[in-house]
C-alpha cells in the first residue's frame, strides 16, 4: 500500500503536470461523465442517505475507487456532515447525505452547468427556487464597496457638517 493517502493519490492523478492538455481533457471528460451518471442517481433519490466503504460505493456505482474518492472529494463541502476525506481509505465508512440547497449552489460555483442543469433538480426544487438558489451563490461571490465619502460630502454622523469638518477632520 501506498504511503500517500487516497486523497494525495487521486490529485497526484488528476493535476498530473506530466500529461499533455490533450491527455487531460480527455481525462477530466471521462470524469465529468461519470460523476453526472452518480449525481443522476444521487438526484433521483435525495433524501435517502447513501453509505458505505469507499470500496463498497466504488463497486456501487461501477467505479474504482479512484474515481470514487475524486467524487468524494468533490462533494465533501455539500455533505451534511463532511467525510473524513484527507486520512480515508478503501475501507473508511462514508456518507452521501447532502444539504440539497448546498449542494446546487456549489454547483453553480464551480460552474458545473452539467450538474446542477440535470433535469433530477426540477423534482427536488421548483423553478423559482433554482433560480433564487442561482442568484444567491452568484451574488456571494461578488464583493460590493460602499459609496466613499468625499471631502465636501455631508458627514454620514448626521451632524449637517461637511465631512471634512466633522468625522473626517482626523483623518
Amino acid at each position: 500500500m501506498s504511503e500517500k493517502s487516497l486523497l494525495d493519490q487521486w490529485r497526484d492523478m488528476a493535476y498530473d503536470r506530466s500529461l499533455s492538455k490533450d491527455q487531460l481533457e480527455k481525462f477530466w471528460g471521462k470524469y465529468f461523465t461519470i460523476e453526472r451518471e452518480i449525481y443522476e442517481q444521487l438526484l433521483e433519490d435525495p433524501d435517502t442517505e447513501v453509505k458505505g466503504t469507499v470500496k463498497e460505493l466504488a463497486e456501487k456505482y461501477g467505479q474504482d475507487v479512484m474515481t470514487m474518492v475524486g467524487f468524494l472529494d468533490g462533494i465533501n463541502e455539500s455533505l451534511k456532515v463532511e467525510n473524513p476525506i484527507e486520512t480515508m481509505t478503501e475501507d473508511t465508512e462514508v456518507s452521501l447525505a447532502f444539504d440539497k440547497e448546498k449542494l446546487y449552489k456549489n454547483m453553480v460555483d464551480a460552474k458545473a452547468d452539467w450538474l446542477y442543469g440535470l433535469p433530477q433538480w426540477e423534482k427536488i426544487f421548483d423553478e423559482e427556487t433554482r433560480k433564487r438558489l442561482y442568484r444567491e451563490q452568484k451574488a456571494s461571490g461578488t464583493v460590493r464597496k460602499p459609496k466613499k465619502i468625499g471631502r465636501n460630502d455631508p458627514c454620514p454622523c448626521g451632524s449637517g457638517k461637511k465631512y471634512k469638518k466633522c468625522c473626517g477632520k482626523n483623518a
